[in-house]
């Protein structure tokens, strides 16, 4: 199975969790094998994906997560020597178009972007005419900002005015736009154009309250257009640090439809501090039924106080599939004290197929006390599909002191594919002190399928002082690919004095995603005086990925006084991308007197959007600076009406 371009798959708002599920049931069932399962993910969306949840945050790609541990391969952006060799072999057997290509990237080894027209592409963008420049740039900001593939010609047309020079807009005839689409859509090698006229094929399905996010709305009219898969990935590197114009933005709210595209516009202003404009793309997203949108504006208003107005948004956004949005309300109904309320309201969700919000009206139960009329609503939610309640229904059982009731729930669990319970279960009983029940239970769950019950065995050994046995276990637990259990390897190592033994499986854990063990040894060369040997971890863990180490061991140098290797380490932190490191070095600044150095750092991180390297949004560092935002250009906002939360 090819999936090419996965994360039009996998991020996909409606189905993207379900098409994980499917795929790993499909990869981790024996009988149904042999198969293989091929795709292409660009590394900013493996980063997202990958990336682990925060607690009380929401968790969107937690299936997705699971389908790729352990199961990604890194594509290099040149062929090597060997690679190379080989596809002269394949050339000189009459493959006509790799010849051709060898030609031209023989000696850089980037034939995959010769081969999809990268030079030729990179060379009309460079030396197009101002017009066709200026709309192949709005192209490149709409993709790198969340707009879907098929971006309508009046968008483009309206948003390029502001990419122009003032000379440049003064000397445009009344069919430059015109004369840069034909421009833009001759081709260049491998048939390729900058930017293509496409014609999207309409689903032949029944409708859906909202349409997939690589489909066009209905409402959408006129001619849509394509830009060049190498021109995007250009572009989402070449103008990162810029934040589109104005003209970008009106063109956005004038012409765009398709809600999701509007909702993506919205985070991406909001991140960069362009709060009017984000203001004014919610409404519109809202309008056209984006059901996140509902949901934040529900929110605003029943902190505002207008209950029946949050409700009303609510139930447009379960209207249009999202039952989220009645359990959002129904938590600050009950927050607020009002229980019947918030009941309510959950039983709505409940009854939009919510069936977690059915769950939440169980533990509302059971905190009254009414454990029968709890567990009645469990297996409610249980027989609709929900293995969270039978989860919760195991725990009530094990809680009554039941043992045979709690074990048969998380089995049944288990069998639906969720080993959490039998999980919890263990927990539960190691709380308790009965370490040979927790044992067994931690190893049925592992018997289903879940390393993560292999290292708490492996934790269990370790604290009652069998270091060997427990080391044995997260062997066997990394064996079945348990990243953490890889981890927990390296600490053991290191504890041992065997620093090369931790450096090698905090590597290794690394090289499946996660770069803790990493951080956590540069900490701790950090903490013993070796500095060097800390940069080098972090460096290792920056380079795949992840500049979480390189924040740690910044944050140590700046606790400790020496500023200027903090603003070092932040600095190489902020090289590899991460936003939080240019917010935290303009403090530095700040602190120490540079207001202006400050001022321009934190206008950098907003123009980056501000979002770590993690896919995490940061914490607004602007909110006292620039109250109203900031426009596109990058001048504070004036103070505007927000009519949303009735306040400026």
């Amino acid at each position: 199975m090819w999936l090419n371009e996965a994360q039009h798959y996998l991020g996909d708002r409606e189905a993207g969790e379900r098409i994980a599920a499917a795929l790993h049931g499909l990869l981790t069932t024996p009988e149904r094998g042999p198969v293989l399962v091929l795709g292409t993910l660009w590394p900013e969306y493996a980063a997202r994906y990958t990336a682990m949840s925060f607690p009380g945050g929401e968790d969107p790609y937690s299936r997705v997560r699971e389908l790729l541990s352990g199961r990604t391969l890194t594509v290099p952006d040149a062929f090597d020597a060997q690679a190379l060799a080989a596809a002269a072999a394949l050339a000189r057997d009459g493959d006509r178009l790799l010849a051709d290509a060898l030609t031209r990237a023989g000696t850089d080894g980037r034939v995959t972007q010769d081969l999809a027209g990268a030079p030729e592409l990179l060379n009309r963008y460079q030396r197009a005419t101002p017009a066709a420049r200026a709309v192949l740039e709005a192209a490149m900001d709409a993709r790198r900002l969340g707009v879907g593939l098929h971006l309508p010609q009046a968008f483009l047309t309206d948003a390029a005015a502001d990419y122009l020079t003032d000379t440049d807009y003064d000397q445009l005839t009344e069919d430059w736009a015109e004369q840069a689409f034909a421009e833009l859509a001759e081709q260049v090698h491998g048939k390729q154009a900058p930017l293509r006229n496409t014609r999207p094929r309409p689903r032949r399905r029944p409708p859906t309250p909202s349409p997939p996010a690589d489909i066009p709305s209905q409402a959408t009219t006129g001619p849509m257009f394509r830009l060049a898969d190498y021109l995007e990935q250009h572009g989402r590197t070449a103008r990162r640090p810029l934040c589109p114009p104005a003209s970008f933005w009106h063109a956005a709210l004038t012409h765009l439809t398709h809600p999701d595209d509007l909702n993506n516009l919205v985070m991406a202003a909001q991140t960069r501090h362009r709060l009017q404009w984000a203001h004014h793309l919610r409404h519109r997203a809202a309008d056209h039924g984006n059901t996140y949108a509902l949901v934040y504006l529900a929110v605003m208003r029943q902190e505002a106080g207008d209950r029946e107005g949050a409700e009303h948004l609510a139930r447009q956004a379960a209207d249009h599939g999202d039952t989220y949005a009645l359990s959002r309300v129904a938590v600050i109904r009950r927050e607020a004290g009002d229980r019947e309320g918030a009941e309510h309201i959950y039983r709505q969700a409940a009854d939009h197929g919510n069936t977690y919000a059915l769950s939440r009206v169980a533990v509302m139960r059971e905190e009254a006390g009414d454990r029968e009329g709890a567990e009645h609503i469990y297996r409610q939610a249980a027989d609709h599909g929900n293995t969270y309640a039978l989860s919760c229904l195991a725990g009530v059982r094990e809680r009554a002191g039941d043992r045979e009731g709690a074990e048969h729930f998380a089995r049944q669990a288990a069998d639906h594919g969720n080993t959490d319970p039998l999980a919890y279960l263990a927990e539960l009983r190691e709380g308790a002190g009965d370490r040979e029940g927790a044992e067994h239970i931690y190893r049925q769950a592992a018997d289903h399928g879940n390393t993560y019950a292999l290292s708490r065995v492996a934790v269990m050994r370790e604290g009652a002082g069998d270091r060997e046995g427990a080391e044995h276990i997260y062997r066997q637990a990394a064996d079945h690919g348990d990243i953490n259990a890889l981890a927990r390897l390296a600490r053991v190592r290191e504890e041992a004095g065997d620093r090369e033994g931790a450096e090698h499986f905090a590597r290794q854990a690394a090289d499946h995603g996660d770069t803790g063990a990493l951080s956590r040894l540069a900490g701790a060369r950090e903490r013993a005086g070796d500095r060097e040997g800390a940069e080098h971890l972090a460096r290792q863990a920056a380079d795949h990925g992840s500049t979480g180490p390189l924040v740690y061991l910044a944050e140590l140098r700046e606790g400790a006084g020496d500023r200027e290797g903090a603003e070092h380490l932040y600095r190489q932190t902020a090289d590899h991308g991460d936003t939080d490191a240019l917010a935290r070095l303009a403090e530095l600044r700040e602190r120490a007197g540079d207001r202006e150095g400050a001022e321009h750092l934190y206008r950098q991180t907003a123009d980056l959007g501000m979002y770590n390297t993690r896919g995490t949004p940061l914490v607004q560092p602007f909110a006292a600076r620039w109250p109203n935002g900031l426009d596109p250009g990058g001048t504070p906002t004036r103070p505007w009406q927000c009519s949303t939360c009735h306040s400026t």
